[in-house]
């Protein structure tokens, strides 16, 4: 199964329409609204249930360009399509005071690409890490914030919050079993490792 944090997936109403990376799902939505500027779906990361901002304006070869603003140097392979370049002032950059010891800075400045260069290795390196084994609240919130979007005025959606927060998987997928089958689906495999000495019986491809 792809890694979390390079997987994203895509609603509309209460359809899946698009699983995968960033780059598949914008262009299969693009596709579904063609020249509108409006697009019918959601489309969450599965690392962290946020909905994503995507400006579906234009060309798909503009939407396209406009992800970039998602991608981290540091994040693997580049997806097709998207063209890397030297420096990143294009995608929103911030400079802010960092504080370190005169040892720190030179070795910062030997390594490839410079002191910023390095340091934004460090942290991506280090969300890699915490992506890996994230915490008992991260996985969580990350559910609270597929099914805020997706299900926050259905029946039942107070008690299955409950049931997440105690992490009591059996009344998590009894609350969520009468609600369309890709929601419950996903939500269940988000959820699915806060829940592992209670098997829902939800896959999710």
């Amino acid at each position: 199964m792809p890694n979390p944090a390079h997987t994203y997936t895509a609603f509309s109403g209460p359809d899946r329409v698009a699983h995968g990376p960033l780059q598949a799902v914008a262009e299969t939505v693009k596709q579904r609204i063609g020249k509108a500027s409006h697009a019918d779906a959601f489309v969450f990361s599965d690392l962290t249930g946020k909905l994503m901002e995507i400006d579906f304006h234009g060309s798909l070869k503009e939407v396209l360009k406009r992800l970039e603003v998602f991608q981290s140097e540091t994040d693997g392979p580049r997806e097709p399509g998207l063209p890397a370049g030297p420096g990143r002032p294009r995608l929103g950059v911030v400079s802010r005071e960092v504080s370190l010891l005169p040892t720190q800075w030179e070795w910062l400045a030997s390594q490839p690409g410079g002191a910023s260069g390095a340091l934004r290795r460090l942290v991506d390196a280090a969300k890699r890490k915490a992506a890996d084994t994230p915490t008992l609240a991260q996985l969580q919130e990350r559910v609270y914030r597929f099914l805020s979007v997706m299900a926050g005025d259905w029946p039942g959606y107070e008690d299955v919050l409950r049931a997440l927060y105690r992490r009591d998987g059996t009344r998590f997928s009894s609350g969520i079993a009468a609600w369309p089958a890709d929601v419950r689906r996903h939500a269940s495999r988000l959820a699915q490792p806060l829940f592992k000495d209670h098997s829902s019986g939800e896959g999710d491809a």
